[in-house]
């Protein structure tokens, strides 16, 4: 690596020391050469490298690195959970501070709360247990650690960011592993705030042998493992007709035997790529009457062809009893085109008569009686079914997913129960 400093000026001990810097070995994500945000947001799953980004940035900006003017006679507002977090986990954790500080390695003074460069630069320790803490003294930049799981957040951001004002542009970076905490929501909502999404296995090269193996095993596909590993942001809607709690008590590990099985479709009105997508989830009926879903096979932007194809596919190889398909949107081209699939492919045409949220209700209220179950984690269905309410999706699009899945219930369980009344609304 070192012939690449032939043609200059730099000696090989210079060449050295460059090499060994964090621009040598940050991931893209972990390194902004150019951008000079006022609010950097790292949310990230656990071991993505959010501690040691921090630490990093902290050390590019002491030392005047790029995308840093030469700031060495700074103040650094170091902000944790607690006093133990900012010491144990982003000054002297295995990726703190002074752990990953290859030159001019700051001493940290415990009493005095604070690390001190010889380059004049210091970084004060604060709590977000102590809000008050932060009224007075004022900063360059500041480092913000799981915000999200911050005691006493919104105060203690506020009077942080009241203290920024120094220097000609004060900045920030804030890294977390995401919780559905307002003040997180808040800073996501912000259009001056750029933030970065950082997944556990993006780091595997630096994570114990077998642990993301592990992990994906025990929380692939979870709520929980969506969060802790994909650094996703998930979160119930008050209003909404389902909650996380309620999906996660539904999930069943293994698929029961099934006496019965139907495809269900919600068509798009249109093929373009700005359509709706067209939903196919497939449920089953098991012997205790429980209705079981274990497929969502929906399709975006299809062409009426592709969509046919991808639930007379799916009814094959469920070995399926019948397709239900929705005909508000096409009437009987809907039936037309999946016959043009396969003429053999018994279709079950039904039309919505009552809205959206009327119809879902009863298949919520089966949930709640544990009378549908989920044989697999299905992380685009679930997620409109947390976000439905009686005013749609908070985006503003058609709940295709969800819509397939009230037709596949419904047909189930009409014939199996008398309650709840699923015929009444169809």
């Amino acid at each position: 690596m070192l012939g690449c400093w032939a043609k200059t000026n730099v000696t090989d001990r210079e060449g050295r020391l460059v090499e060994w810097e964090w621009l040598h070995f940050a991931r893209i994500r972990q390194y902004l050469l150019e951008r000079r945000p006022a609010t950097w947001l790292v949310i990230g799953g656990r071991g993505a490298g959010k501690t040691r980004l921090g630490a990093e940035w902290v050390n590019s900006m002491v030392r005047g690195f790029p995308p840093f003017a030469d700031r060495r006679h700074m103040h650094i507002a170091l902000v944790g959970e607690t006093i133990a977090d900012v010491r144990e986990v982003m000054i002297e954790g295995p990726s703190g501070i002074t752990t990953i500080a290859r030159h001019d390695r700051p001493r940290f003074e415990p009493s005095r709360r604070r690390l001190v460069w010889d380059s004049g630069a210091v970084a004060h320790v604060f709590s977000s247990e102590d809000p008050d803490s932060l009224r007075g003294p004022q900063f360059e930049a500041a480092w913000c650690d799981e915000l999200a799981k911050w005691k006493h957040a919104d105060a203690c951001f506020d009077m942080l960011q009241l203290g920024l004002r120094l220097g000609d542009r004060p900045r920030q970076i804030v890294t977390t592993t995401p919780r559905p905490v307002p003040l997180l929501k808040r800073l996501l909502a912000d259009r001056a705030v750029l933030a970065t999404r950082m997944r556990s296995e993006e780091n595997g090269a630096n994570l114990a042998p077998g642990f993301l193996q592990a992990m994906q095993d025990r929380y692939g596909g979870t709520v929980m493992g969506r969060q802790e590993l994909d650094g996703e942001l998930i979160a119930d809607r008050p209003d909404a007709l389902w909650s996380r709690e309620m999906l996660e008590a539904a999930y069943i590990h293994d698929t029961p035997e099934l006496r019965r099985i139907v495809v269900a479709v919600d068509p798009p009105a249109s093929s373009r790529r700005t359509s709706d997508a067209c939903g196919i989830v497939a449920a089953g009926l098991d012997d205790c009457g429980r209705a079981v879903v274990i497929a969502d096979a929906t399709v975006n932007a299809a062409k009426p062809q592709e969509w046919a194809g991808v639930a007379v596919g799916l009814f094959h190889q469920l070995e399926a009893d019948c397709i239900v398909a929705e005909t508000n949107q096409g009437g009987e081209m809907v039936t037309a085109v999946i016959r043009t699939v396969d003429p053999a492919v018994p279709v079950k045409a039904v039309r919505a008569r009552r809205a959206k949220w009327l119809r879902a209700e009863p298949i919520a209220a089966l949930y709640q009686q544990r009378r549908v179950l989920h044989a697999g984690r299905f992380a685009g269905l679930e997620d409109e079914m947390c976000d439905f309410s009686p005013s749609g999706l908070s985006n503003g699009r058609s709940p295709d997913r969800l819509d397939a899945l009230v037709w596949a219930v419904s047909e189930l369980m009409q014939a199996s129960s008398a309650e709840p009344r699923i015929r009444d609304f169809l």
